[in-house]
């Protein structure tokens, strides 16, 4: 294991980290654009969005992947590995994230609504202003975890060939033949990309739960 190897276990990171940030960013647009659709009050588009959140948290991230990559192009569009990967893990985050935030949108009490109908604040301004910063206080710790999750899962974009750290390891591995060190270094660099948000996380649900005594 020398500087060559541990050069290219820092580039498959930085293509973990990367890819996370794509499809967390991206998950955080489509899981608002969920969990409003979720609690809109509109029959139709509840129960559309209930299905779609059903269809991912009912499968595997590594059938997901599979279907996104090589489903697409059975049907004609031939994408790149990446933007199949990074698309797979974008529904699968908005459809957690949305459920997530569908939770923290229903925890706000009753009563800010009702307070913010009373002052005649129009939809927009009553989620904008009023119940979404709530609802992000209450949702924060969960969605942080979400995000380690996240970050784990990536490193099943090796089924499509998607060089991230797992897949980087596993291609030194299979060169140097020194399996437990390349993966104790693999695992490590994992250890420190999601224990501070682990820790973060754990800080703020204490600190919210302190708040609300």
């Amino acid at each position: 294991m020398g500087t060559d190897e541990f050069v290219f276990l820092l580039t498959g990171l930085k293509w973990t980290v990367i890819l996370s940030a794509i499809a967390f960013v991206c998950g955080c647009l489509g899981g608002l654009a969920v969990a409003l659709a979720r609690t809109s009050g509109i029959k139709l588009l509840e129960r559309a969005t209930a299905a779609y959140i059903g269809v991912f948290q009912g499968t595997p991230l590594l059938m997901q992947l599979f279907v996104v990559y090589y489903g697409l192009a059975l049907v004609g569009f031939k994408i790149d590995a990446w933007v199949a990967v990074a698309t797979g893990l974008t529904l699968h985050a908005s459809a957690y994230l949305g459920e997530i935030w569908r939770g923290s949108i229903e925890a706000v009490p009753r009563g800010q609504t009702e307070a913010a109908k009373a002052l005649s604040l129009k939809y927009v301004s009553r989620m904008r202003d009023v119940i979404l910063p709530q609802a992000l206080r209450v949702s924060l710790p969960a969605t942080i975890g979400f995000l380690v999750q996240l970050i784990k899962g990536t490193s099943l974009a090796s089924i499509v060939g998607f060089t991230e750290l797992t897949r980087a390891g596993n291609m030194i591995s299979n060169q140097i033949f020194q399996p437990l060190t390349v993966f104790g270094i693999v695992g490590l660099m994992y250890f420190l990309l999601c224990c501070p948000l682990t820790i973060f996380g754990a800080h703020l649900e204490r600190r919210f739960a302190a708040s609300a005594r």
